[in-house]
């Protein structure tokens, strides 16, 4: 589905940040998924030194067919979360 031999990495590329109340963010950027390019919106809060966040993207726009059996599709939509804790 990711064609991961083929596009091993998944970039996310910030152009820009606002804030969004205390310990958060709402991130601009582009996210390249599949060796597709498409703007998204990251929200973004920071807990305990751990940054978390999430974002909706559809699958169709990074040329990701959705899986499903015949008469049966999944969602377009994908929400993807993160957790990222900084190391020293």
């Amino acid at each position: 589905m990711l064609d991961s031999e083929q596009h091993q990495e998944i970039v996310f590329k910030s152009t820009g940040a606002e804030p969004a109340g205390q310990g958060r963010w709402t991130l601009r950027g582009n996210l390249t998924l599949r060796g597709q390019t498409r703007p998204v919106t990251v929200h973004v809060a920071l807990k305990d030194g751990r940054y978390t966040g999430e974002t909706v993207v559809k699958q169709t726009d990074f040329g990701i067919k959705p899986p499903g059996k015949a008469g049966v599709r999944a969602k377009d939509e994908v929400r993807i979360e993160f957790d990222v804790r900084l190391a020293s």
